[in-house]
């Protein structure tokens, strides 16, 4: 069975760390083996940029472990061409960028604009409950 290759959204991966739930078991799934997770440094800068934020009450030391923790479980992928898919949130283009290059067969985000698509360039965008139904109901089989 060859696993899931998921990018999983800036939204998800904060979500997985610090509020538990289906982006946590996402985020399981990529460390038991059972996905292979991949992820870009604009990616990683942005998840960094927005655990810094007050409202977390992260400091400094624990937003960087967090990200530490995230580059061990995901492969780091380099876009190498630049996508203008969504107009209305530009910033969500550096998820279809890290998919596209990482040959991934899910999107798995929050975010609407991303969902709206619904699927990019033959890759499916989920939300983290449907993801999760895919990959339990797939057992690692693809379509």
């Amino acid at each position: 069975m060859t696993p899931w290759r998921v990018v999983l959204d800036s939204n998800v991966i904060i979500s997985g760390f610090l509020f538990g739930g289906h982006p946590a078991c996402l985020l399981n799934y990529a460390l038991s083996g059972s996905v292979r997770c991949f992820t870009s440094l604009p990616i990683l800068d942005e998840v960094r940029d927005v655990l810094q934020r007050p409202k977390f009450g992260l400091s400094s030391d624990q937003a960087l472990t967090l990200i530490e923790e995230l580059h061990g479980l995901c492969e780091i992928v380099t876009p190498q061409r630049r996508v203008r898919k969504v107009s209305a949130d530009p910033d969500d283009n550096i998820i279809l960028e890290c998919a596209s290059v990482a040959g991934a067969t899910l999107i798995v985000s929050g975010d609407s604009h991303l969902l709206d698509l619904g699927q990019w360039e033959g890759i499916d965008i989920l939300s983290p409950a449907d993801a999760i139904q895919r990959i339990q109901g797939q057992s690692g089989q693809q379509e």
